[in-house]
């Protein structure tokens, strides 16, 4: 229990201190960031895949959704989907902001609470599955490392789409849902092929925030830290996991 409300406060922080952290808005693309992208990819492709795998199992062990053939997959191809059309919307109606054109302020309040909504989901489900992991040592240790190097991607992202509305309610909001999910985790209880459910729409968002922030050309990242990021998560999964 100690160590879950440590790991859950932790996460949280680093929303609320990452943008103390000026050098990460440099370009080109800050080290810490590209190590940290190098980290989720790593944690993403030698981790979450194979869980999907398991959680595909685990549904099917349930009949839960067993008329679909590649359940869990599908589900985290729909969680791929929603987080990339929301990025997306906010995409889209924030660029005009960022170049200086004139946008009506309600329009980009909208954008920005759909933007920020989306991301609290997100949290929530993180600090939710975060129950799930209890006494999984040291499961639950990788879970909590890569999902913070996760987070400090994910909200420089959110800084360079809304800054000013991010930093003084975005991050406090997103912060807070981390802490409401696993709260709600504590004292719900569901299956494990519920949660394994969860865990592939998770998944999906996993995939694309990983890809959208540490591929583009216009983040002009760093080759040689995202690959010591790479390859010191692998690593460690590989060798310390049991």
């Amino acid at each position: 229990m100690g160590q879950q409300i440590a790991f859950i406060i932790g996460l949280a922080a680093v929303h609320v201190y990452a943008s103390k952290l000026r050098k990460l808005s440099a370009v080109p693309r800050s080290a810490w960031l590209s190590l940290a992208g190098g980290i989720s990819v790593a944690y993403v492709f030698i981790h979450v895949f194979p869980a999907l795998s398991k959680a595909h199992e685990t549904i099917n062990a349930h009949g839960l959704l067993a008329v679909l053939e590649h359940n869990a997959y599908i589900v985290a191809l729909i969680g791929l989907a929603v987080f990339y059309g929301l990025e997306q919307v906010a995409s889209h109606h924030s660029e005009p902001f960022r170049k200086g054109a004139k946008t009506h302020f309600r329009k980009l309040e909208g954008v920005f609470w759909i933007h920020v909504g989306s991301f609290s989901l997100y949290n929530a489900l993180i600090g939710y599955l975060l129950v799930y992991r209890d006494n999984q040592f040291p499961d639950v240790v990788f879970f909590f490392l890569a999902m913070s190097a996760h987070f400090l991607v994910n909200d420089h992202g959110l800084v360079r789409h809304h800054r000013d509305r991010y930093l003084a309610r975005g991050r406090w909001v997103l912060a807070s849902a981390v802490i409401i999910g696993w709260l709600v985790g504590m004292a719900v209880e569901v299956t494990e092929a519920f949660v394994g459910l969860l865990y592939a729409f998770v998944a999906g968002g996993v995939v694309l925030n990983v890809l959208k922030e540490e591929l583009p050309e216009d983040r002009r990242s760093q080759f040689w830290p995202f690959a010591l990021g790479v390859a010191s998560c692998t690593l460690l999964l590989i060798f310390a996991e049991p």
